[in-house]
Parts: C-alpha cells; structure tokens; sequence
C-alpha cells in the first residue's frame, strides 16, 4: 500500500487522494494492532499464561488467575475406620485463563494411625500397600506442597488462586480433621475452596448426585481413568470445569470462611 501511494502518487486523480489517504491510515492502524496483539500475548506468556489472545478469548474472564484442583483418596474400610488418613495427595495447576492443566503435584502419603490398607480400601482406589510403604508422612507431604506452591508463583500476594474439590468433604472434614488429630497446622490457602457440584448445580441448573459421573454424563464427557483415583479424579475435574467455562460459566467461592 505504501509504495503504491507513493509510486502512483502523481497519476491518482485529485478525487480519489482522499480515499487513498484514508486506506493508507487503516492500513497503518491495522500494523499497529498487530504489534500491539503480539506484545500482549509475549507479556502473558512471560506471566505465565501462555495463551494466544484467540485462545483466551473462547473463555469469559475469571476471578482467578490459577484454579488447583484437589482430590484426596484416604483409608477406609466397611464399617469406616477412625481416623481417617489421606494416602493420596494430588493437585493439578488449571490456568484460569486457558482452563489448561500447567502443573502437577502427586504424592503417596504413609498412613500411621493405621498404616495396613484393608483390602476395601485397595479394592476402592486401587492405591496397594507398595505404593505407602515408606511414603512421606502428612506432614513431609504437607511441606512439600507448600515449597510447590511457592516454586509455581502461587503464594504471591498479587496472584488469584483458589482450592477445587468434588464436594467440601475434602478441605472441610478430611484434611482440618486429620492436622487437628496429628497437631498441625493447616494452612489459609486451604481455607477456601470452590465445590465442583454446587459449580455444577449452578450452571445445569441440577444436582450431581453421583459426583463425577453424572457431571460427565450431563456434559457428555468422556470419564478419564479410574473412578476414586485421586489424580484421575482431578483430570476429571479439571475436564468439567474447561467445559462449564466454555459455555460462559464463571466460577466463585462456595465454601464459607472458617
């Protein structure tokens, strides 16, 4: 456009440079949205986003720049044995922005109240005793989540991040019930969280009643893995939620502040 303007300048009719003058301006805007677009992607990419501006723009903005999807498998057994104790503790990193996985936390924790799986419990989340024996305990496991949230950026105070569970059993119940049985402490980040079913319930406008499966079913979403596998149950999780923030839903906090 540039060099036809200038080479063709003196045969264009005086009524027409307007025009020409006109379409070279659009022309120069249209390059500097371009920069523009390709220096913003380059600064969210620095931040960690790494999402194109078309990618971003299939979502509605969240309230959080980072969703950390939480699913704990614990011992158990029928009649239920007491307390407690998780023995599988993963979290997945889901971008706020793209709704895509960024980081993955996944440990075995040794139980020590009871440390012998029951066969119940084997048979439930296909955890087997190889896979304790000689796991940290809790409070290792505890440490290490926060040295990994700290190495992810997610305890700086600018960034938004937020717990996600299939229901409030496991940040309400099993982890503040076995840190208060063992004498630690549990830290805030814990504190709050978003129910995957009332998220659910709100956009569907029905209860889950049967968790992660009817959540699939309703979405007609392939189940990923084994059901009450504590990191396939996240991927899960993490499936439901990109889906429900493709159709426009914007999630919020639905636990209580303790």
């Amino acid at each position: 456009m540039v060099a036809l303007f200038h080479t063709g300048a003196a045969k264009i009719p005086p009524s027409l440079l307007p025009r020409v003058r006109q379409a070279l301006c659009s022309h120069r805007l249209l390059c500097f949205l371009q920069r523009c677009g390709s220096t913003v992607n380059r600064k969210l990419a620095s931040h960690g986003f790494g999402a194109s501006m078309a990618a971003m723009s299939s979502f509605p903005p969240q309230r959080y720049h980072y969703f950390l999807v939480l699913d704990f498998e614990a011992t158990c057994d029928k009649p239920q044995i007491h307390p407690q104790e998780i023995i599988e503790f993963p979290i997945l990193k889901l971008n706020g922005r793209t709704m895509e996985i960024e980081s993955t936390f996944h440990m075995y924790v040794q139980p020590v109240v009871h440390p012998q799986l029951t066969p119940f419990c084997t048979e439930l989340t296909g955890i087997i005793q190889g896979m304790v024996d000689g796991q940290p305990n809790l409070q290792q496991v505890l440490e290490r989540v926060d040295e990994w949230m700290a190495k992810e950026g997610l305890l700086d105070p600018s960034v938004k991040s937020i717990f996600v569970t299939c229901g409030d059993w496991d940040l309400k119940v099993m982890l503040p019930g076995q840190c208060q049985y063992l004498g630690l402490p549990v830290a805030d980040y814990f504190k709050q969280w978003i129910n995957l079913k009332k998220a659910y319930s709100f956009a569907m406008g029905s209860w889950p009643k049967n968790g992660l499966l009817d959540m699939n079913k309703g979405l007609n979403l392939q189940h990923i893995g084994r059901p009450h596998s504590g990191i396939d149950d996240c991927k899960n999780i993490a499936n439901i939620m990109k889906t429900l923030a493709h159709r426009g839903f914007i999630f919020k906090q639905t636990s209580k502040p303790f």
